[in-house]
């Protein structure tokens, strides 16, 4: 919103400067984003007293003029207005000026006459949209030599406020001044309304009807007879234009001044071309039209509102009037309507024509019913001071939903513990009174009763009453503190299966794989593809479709379909994971069902999609799947698993259970050929699943330590050993570490190698000592590898080559 600091100064006397003023509404939530002067293009303008006026030698249309514009000398200009005469106070635009349509002015010589300026006209000053048929003519009150918007008194100190959604009661120059004189304060002052009325009472003349109290609460309309239509003063018109809205004529510039004075939207229509006397708000009907005031044809809704007379509708309520009744050149009867309209209602109309006005986006906020009592007669005393004529006594007015004050408790204690900072009852008093609160006595239980007005539609509950006070308080003066924490770190609650379960996915996504989310449900001939025991599963009664008849015991058919189906689409690199639940038949179960988590993880196509500088022709592999169950272990802080060979589930070749101890964690293995190929898989597919419900359990219990980082450097030696395909290279894993060499850290395998004519395998150890206390030697370092490497061969069947 545009607010006129000279405007504001009508309502209260604020004498600091605009950046002071700016930054107080600032901080009151009213952000300031721009101080400007709307009139900076003519501020080189000067007023100027033609002296002479002769015409032009060589034209029949030109004048030549000397003009005093109150510097050493007098200039000489040409000028083409037919209406330019001697002794007449002009705006001058002097040579180096800048006009706002961009023209710089020039010394220069129209047809042999020098010519040191340019004597202008209202549209050149920007000042009017129409050019007139000539130059602009000054009061005799100007000063000869002043600034142009000084001499006329333009307001060249405008503000651009940024309203929030709900502060309505803010859309208006009386808004933001109880604001200012809030803040500083100071008193405001309202404007005197007084003007003559005679003639029929207006309620019997015109009758309102309102067929839906709910989008209509009140509707009032002053009668205004013997106006004549014609252009504002110029007082009005400066502001408006000060402000960025376009005059139109007194009438119209009236109702327009009020709205963005008071807040209240008004409409002004000639009530000669009303039928019937009657003024009916309904709502349209589906398909009805009305031309608007841009001359657009509108098509409506049931949700549209409408104001109608007792033939047609002429406007469409709360957004935009209607051709049919719009104020001419001609008019002379005057209904000028205050109402009050359901916010939503005119949101949606508005929102759904793109239709937006100035009206609509307040009447979208809602507005001060009781308020717009004044707002109408403002705008009637101001509509007889600028377009004479008479008005009728009385109001034609329909109220079926008055308002209603709401009454608020609100505890000061409640206010210092929610703000962080003491708020006295008296500064709450305070506060709230000058608001214009009306307030009740403080109980015994410290609660008193706050009454807001109502232009104040925001305030509906203590949490607004409290923002109010510490808006004004100051929320940049709250001290930032730390909040009590009665709690000690022992008693904060452990991590929910939610957790661990988003925990698992971080981890999946982070080693690059992608999570598939499949139904819960699968078919019969999937489960008897896996030859899937028949008693563990749980039909559905009544399924979607054959293919979802029964709930799904593993995750398995779901992440093969996912593959199925990626294959399907080209997608041949596959690297999949998903954390969800499956459900096997329980008769001691209450719904006699189980339900429990899973991991499924599945890879198929290259072990390096990406190319170069990977070998494209390596796939994924045994290595590749029982690396990730490793890795999520490491990353759970689990110690290693044991990976077991199995031949119990035939899909599976070769199959593999992992184990955490004593504990069966789930399954490894490759897709047999047969299955596979059901599901389009031409290579080599790999499976897992593993118990996402024991992997929680025993996360749970892993507890954070402390361990210094090592003082003194590592060292590494490497060992080969040829083992047969009985010994598996866990086993050799768990001969290495049981040999408990003293200065033994770490082992790894770096490299496994299988001969071409079948002897056994080569596989590579790299083992890393360390001391805790100094620098190993190599001589103590080979007499240590030496005996865990006999320790190694006298355990195993192996050798070393």
């Amino acid at each position: 919103m545009l607010l006129s600091l000279s405007w504001l100064r009508e309502f209260t006397p604020y004498a600091g400067t605009p950046q002071e003023l700016a930054d107080r509404l600032t901080m009151l939530g009213l952000e300031i984003e721009e101080i400007k002067n709307p009139f900076e293009a003519i501020m080189g303008v000067v007023v100027g007293k033609v002296l002479t006026c002769a015409p032009h030698p060589d034209s029949d249309h030109l004048s030549c003029c000397t003009v005093d514009v109150g510097g050493p000398e007098v200039l000489s200009i040409v000028c083409g207005a037919p209406n330019v005469a001697a002794g007449q106070l002009v705006p001058v635009a002097t040579v180096g000026v800048s006009l706002p349509g961009g023209l710089v002015i020039k010394k220069g010589k129209i047809r042999g006459q020098e010519s040191f300026g340019m004597i202008c006209s209202e549209s050149e000053l920007g000042l009017a949209e129409e050019r007139s048929g000539g130059i602009m003519v000054l009061p005799g009150t100007c000063k000869v030599g002043a600034p142009l918007p000084e001499a006329l008194g333009l307001d060249t100190c405008v503000l651009d406020v940024s309203i929030t959604p709900n502060r309505a009661d803010c859309l208006s120059v009386l808004g933001i001044a109880r604001e200012t004189a809030m803040a500083f304060d100071l008193p405001l002052t309202l404007p005197e309304v007084s003007y003559p009325e005679a003639g029929p009472d207006a309620g019997m003349e015109v009758a309102i009807e309102i067929t839906d109290p709910a989008e209509c609460p009140v509707y009032r309309a002053k009668l205004l007879s013997g106006v004549t239509v014609g252009p504002s003063p110029d007082r009005i018109r400066w502001r408006l234009l000060a402000i960025g809205q376009r005059p139109i004529s007194n009438i119209v510039d009236a109702t327009n001044y009020v709205l963005f004075e008071l807040g209240q939207p008004l409409h002004a229509f000639d009530r000669k071309k009303l039928a019937g006397n009657l003024v009916k708000v309904r709502n349209a009907a589906e398909g009805e039209r009305i031309t608007t005031l841009d001359g657009q044809e509108r098509s409506l809704t049931v949700r549209d509102l409408l104001i109608c007379d007792a033939e047609k509708p002429v406007a469409l309520a709360g957004v935009m009037g209607g051709a049919v009744s719009e104020m001419e050149a001609g008019s002379t009867d005057v209904l000028l309507e205050c109402a009050v309209f359901r916010p939503g209602a005119i949101r949606k109309t508005a929102r759904r024509l793109s239709l937006p006005s100035e009206a609509s986006y307040r009447f979208e906020r809602g507005v001060d019913q009781v308020g717009s009592v004044y707002a109408m007669n403002r705008a009637v005393a101001l509509m007889l001071e600028t377009a004479g004529g008479m008005a009728l006594p009385g109001v034609a007015l329909a109220e079926p939903r008055p308002f209603m004050p709401r009454a608020i408790g609100f505890r000061p204690a409640r206010a210092t513990m929610l703000l962080g900072e003491d708020m006295p009852e008296a500064f709450c008093r305070k506060t709230l009174a000058a608001l214009g609160c009306e307030l009740t006595g403080t109980d015994p239980t410290g609660v008193m009763v706050v009454t807001p007005p109502p232009f104040r539609l925001d305030l509906e509950r203590e949490a607004d009453l409290i923002e109010e006070v510490g808006r004004v308080y100051g929320l940049d003066r709250i001290a930032p503190r730390l909040p009590r924490v009665s709690k000690s770190l022992d008693e904060v609650p452990g991590e929910t299966e939610f957790g661990f379960w988003a925990r698992v996915r971080a981890y999946c996504v982070g080693v690059g794989l992608r999570e598939a989310v499949n139904y819960s449900f699968v078919g019969h001939g999937d489960l008897d593809l896996l030859c899937l025991d028949a008693a563990c599963r749980v039909s559905v009664a009544n399924p979607l479709s054959e293919d979802q008849n029964v709930m799904r015991p593993m995750l398995a058919p779901g992440l093969l379909g996912s593959v199925r189906h990626n294959l399907a689409q080209g997608n041949a690199n596959l690297r999949l994971f998903e954390v969800a639940r499956i459900f096997t038949a329980d008769a001691e179960a209450e719904s006699t069902a189980r339900e429990a988590g899973r991991l499924g993880l599945v890879l198929h196509g290259a072990r390096h999609p990406e190319g170069w500088p990977w070998p494209r022709d390596e796939e994924a592999g045994y290595a590749d799947i029982k690396g990730l169950v490793e890795g999520l272990l490491r990353h759970l802080h689990l110690p290693e698993a044991a990976f077991v060979r199995e031949e119990t589930l035939q899909w599976l070749a070769p199959q593999v259970e992992v184990r955490l101890g004593d504990k069966r964690l789930g399954l490894i293995g490759q897709v047999a050929p047969e299955v596979a190929d059901a599901f389009h898989a031409r290579t080599a597919l790999w499976l897992a699943e593993l118990d996402l419900d024991l992997l929680f359990a025993l996360a749970t219990g892993y507890k954070p330590g402390f361990a210094p980082l090592p003082g003194f450097p590592p060292v590494r030696r490497d060992i080969t050993l040829a083992a047969p395909a009985g010994v598996t290279v866990g086993a050799v894993l768990a001969a290495i570490r049981e040999a408990k060499a003293p200065i033994f850290e770490d082992v790894q395998l770096i490299d496994a190698y299988k001969p071409e004519d079948g002897t056994d395998r080569r596989l590579t150890f790299r083992l890393t000592y360390r001391h805790a206390e100094k620098t190993l030697k190599d001589k103590d370092v080979d007499k240590v590898h030496e005996g865990l490497a006999q320790a190694v061969l006298a355990s195993l069947p192996v050798t070393r080559p």
